[in-house]
């Protein structure tokens, strides 16, 4: 049996591999948008783009885990190991940290105090890197109470950027508010292709305005205003890229950042699951970076 074990959602676009070779438990998130059912296409945002060309503008809904499916993860991880470990979706835009805490709350109270819950104030790619982190200090043979500390601690310099095609979707959800959906239509018919990050696990506007053509482009250039001063440190970053059915623009953005970064390394490139996609849309693109 293992020390410790990892709870997330689906949420964090980890790779399968990952799940896998750490036995992390993955708790399901809710999508409900019947109109995407029988439509053609792989992923969700395929059917989008589909549901799009049929002039449908019906938009889908999420549901946060309940505490029970939070109770089941948690029980299963117990299987295989000692403690568990539960890092959730910003509390900022979803009730998912809520749900977590009162399903350690109903744990029988032989279990309670080996459960630890921190939320990533994240979401997609940036989730994944405080789970990352977490793996890593597990690895180092750190006790869960010190672990849940560091992670909390790290969580502030974990930055997320993102590019979105069209902001309609982020709207619908209330992701964003009305204002802040026209002001990035507004700068995109300018020629400016507006940036969002986490701030405090809320969406709001990076600092650069940047006139680019592609999504790509952009998210570069804004990784590398904001790193610019670990160059003379030396300091690795890790970078993780996660996207909207735009793996084109995925692996450009990975070749941009791995020659012109050069402490930089691009641990993997993964699609957005179908919660975080529902209100992020087709073409989404992200990144998310580290220290490391």
């Amino acid at each position: 049996m293992g020390t410790i074990g990892i709870v997330t959602e689906e949420t964090a676009d980890l790779p399968q591999e990952i799940i896998e070779r750490n036995q992390i438990e993955i708790v399901p998130v809710i999508l409900n948008w019947p109109e995407l059912e029988g439509l053609p296409g792989d992923n969700t945002f395929q059917k989008m783009r589909e549901l799009e060309k049929r002039g449908d503008t019906s938009f889908g809904k999420t549901a946060q885990p309940s505490p029970q499916d939070f109770l089941e993860r948690y029980r299963s991880s117990f299987k295989q190991f000692d403690k568990v470990l539960c890092i959730t979706l910003t509390s900022k835009l979803s009730g998912s940290y809520d749900s977590a805490v009162l399903a350690k709350s109903i744990m029988e109270s032989e279990y309670q105090g080996k459960i630890h819950i921190v939320d990533s104030l994240n979401a997609s790619c940036g989730q994944v890197l405080v789970v990352l982190k977490a793996i890593d200090l597990i690895e180092s043979g750190k006790e869960l109470e010190g672990i849940a500390k560091e992670l909390q601690e790290f969580v502030p310099h974990v930055h997320v950027f993102a590019m979105f095609e069209d902001p309609k979707w982020l709207e619908a959800s209330g992701r964003i508010s009305h204002t802040i959906a026209n002001l990035m239509r507004g700068m995109t018919k300018l020629g400016i292709r507006p940036v969002l990050t986490f701030k405090n696990g809320a969406l709001v506007p990076a600092g650069l305005k940047i006139r680019a053509k592609d999504t790509a482009d952009p998210l570069f250039r804004q990784l590398q205003s904001d790193t610019q001063h670990l160059g003379k440190s030396g300091n690795q970053i890790r970078v993780a890229i996660t996207h909207g059915d735009n793996p084109g623009g995925a692996e450009r953005l990975k070749g941009m950042i791995e020659k012109g970064l050069v402490n930089s390394k691009v641990i993997f490139v993964n699609i957005i699951n179908n919660v975080v996609g529902a209100p992020t849309g087709p073409n989404t693109l992200a990144l998310a970076w580290c220290e490391t």
